[in-house]
């Protein structure tokens, strides 16, 4: 049956972006979009921080992003710093950009650590440029240095964004190009009675919406994808256990910019995030129920934010896992409906970005095929496992010992591609990517390494190299980034003059 009719089910993050990309379908084609949500029903908006793919998912939509910066109050992100996860006291940043570049054939990490074993004292972080920006609250976009100095490093960036405003304004688009909302509560989904396929939904006041392909954006109730056609869900509590979360946005009281990174701090029993905006703080503690009470994860979120709360907390319960299908007969789950993964790594609006591009690139307008479905199915379930390990890095590369919690994590089992990986890159710093994955060599060295697992080898490739040359090229690597990090402007001065907040 041809696709006429696309209904999108939820608001928020997911459903706005959805239908901001769905919209681009509209042109010269005759497809009605709508997207069903209720104001009386909240969205969980907290994952405000995002990773450098983002900006390519507004790039496509043609988005001016100094506006929208400035419409949602956003700031620029250079990577993640992470406070005591190693051990108590330890700190480092995972960047967005690679640790130098490659050199006769081999990663840049096989290099430092030949000079490293020889007794070069400099850390592997002086050759990243998203690194030494970040510590010293630099930015500057490539755009504004290349056409004068082409020699100098790439700057890779995301966004922090306020994910309310966001929506907002993806509202405003997907609605200027023919995109319709319907107010109202979904209180039944209608099924073909040969098929299984959902025909219709219908709303509180009884009035009824039919479509070809739903986009199920309902959240953790997955109202489509889950209570509808019950799909199933895989749980990954044993390997991920925090299962909730308070968040708590404050106001920036101090003065000092924004940093262009964002924070992610180990507890007794969780994390805390801070995710800076140019008018708030989004501030939010992730935990396990098992090992700490609400009243508990509160108390240590106040005692830990900088600024005035600006309302109430909000607590949230999740499972981390996933659907055991994505795409389902003919709805399609995107967001939290799909799945959830604690927003460790600032992948929850990733995967709704990876979500609509999958869908856009083998949706058929002429109808729905088992053979997409099962392609969908297969490249979303791998995409989700490799980011599920890298997680669980996080937790298991611990020599903390200062809780029940930290000691279940630091020895419960792990999939057996994490330990491969972890193995493999102990003996000599190999980091094997496979086929798409989304974290990189660097993601990868950058947690390992910050977080205690050294290499104790190196690609013996490395040890053929022409010393003094590579040497000079090294010397001339870190030079070049501290050229670049010493004449950017302040990531408060950029942002007052690219994308000066709007009030809200």
């Amino acid at each position: 049956m041809a696709i006429q009719q696309i209904i999108i089910v939820g608001g928020g993050t997911a459903g706005w972006m959805a239908a901001a990309a769905l919209s681009r379908l509209k042109t010269n084609r005759d497809l009605g979009i709508t997207l069903i949500e209720s104001e009386q029903i909240g969205t969980v908006g907290v994952g405000e921080a995002t990773i450098p793919p983002f900006v390519g998912f507004n790039d496509l939509l043609g988005i001016s992003e100094a506006e929208m910066l400035a419409e949602v109050g956003g700031t620029f992100k250079l990577g993640i710093q992470f406070e005591n996860w190693g051990k108590r006291g330890d700190s480092y940043i995972h960047p967005f950009g690679a640790y130098g570049y490659t050199m006769g054939g081999l990663s840049f990490h096989h290099i430092w650590h030949k000079f490293a074993k020889d007794g070069d004292k400099r850390p592997i972080q002086v050759f990243n440029v998203e690194t030494m920006a970040a510590y010293f609250g630099k930015f500057m976009r490539s755009e504004d240095y290349q056409k004068q100095r082409d020699d100098l490093p790439p700057v890779n960036y995301a966004y922090h964004l306020d994910a309310g405003r966001y929506a907002a304004y993806l509202r405003k688009y997907a609605e200027a190009r023919g995109v319709v909302r319907q107010e109202g509560r979904i209180s039944n989904a209608n099924l073909h009675s040969e098929t299984g396929f959902v025909t219709s939904v219908t709303l509180d006041d009884g009035s009824e919406i039919a479509g070809d392909l739903f986009i199920d954006c309902s959240g953790f109730r997955g109202l489509l994808i889950e209570q509808a056609l019950e799909t199933g869900y895989e749980d990954w509590t044993h390997w991920l256990p925090c299962n909730r979360a308070v968040a708590l946005p404050c106001k920036r009281e101090d003065g000092s910019p924004p940093p262009p990174f964002t924070r992610a701090t180990a507890h007794s029993a969780g994390w805390q995030w801070q995710v800076p905006l140019q008018h708030r703080n989004g501030n939010g503690h992730v935990y396990c129920s098992s090992y700490m009470e609400d009243q508990e994860a509160l108390d240590i979120l106040l005692g830990n934010i900088a600024g005035k709360p600006q309302a109430e907390p909000n607590f949230l319960r999740f499972t981390t896992g996933r659907r055991k299908k994505f795409w389902n007969k003919n709805v399609v789950a995107l967001g939290l409906a799909a799945g959830f993964m604690e927003p460790l790594e600032s992948t929850s609006i990733h995967l709704i970005n990876t979500g609509i591009d999958k869908l856009l690139s083998l949706l058929s307008l002429d109808g729905v095929t088992q053979a997409q479905q099962d392609t969908f199915n297969r490249l979303t379930a791998r995409e989700y496992a490799r980011i599920r390990d890298f997680l669980i890095l996080h937790y298991n590369a611990t020599t903390r010992d200062d809780s029940d919690f930290w000691n279940y994590v630091r020895t419960m089992d792990v999939p057996d591609t994490l330990t491969e990986k972890v193995e493999i890159f102990k003996a000599n710093g190999q980091i094997f990517r496979e086929e798409d994955e989304l974290f990189t060599e660097t993601s990868w060295a950058a947690v390992l390494m910050g977080q205690g697992i050294a290499m104790t080898g190196h690609n013996p490739m490395a040890d053929s190299l022409d010393i003094a040359t590579t040497r000079r090229e090294i010397d001339e690597m870190e030079q070049s980034i501290r050229f670049l990090v010493q004449h950017m402007p302040g990531h408060g001065d950029y942002l007052a003059r690219y994308c000066p907040a709007k009030a809200a």
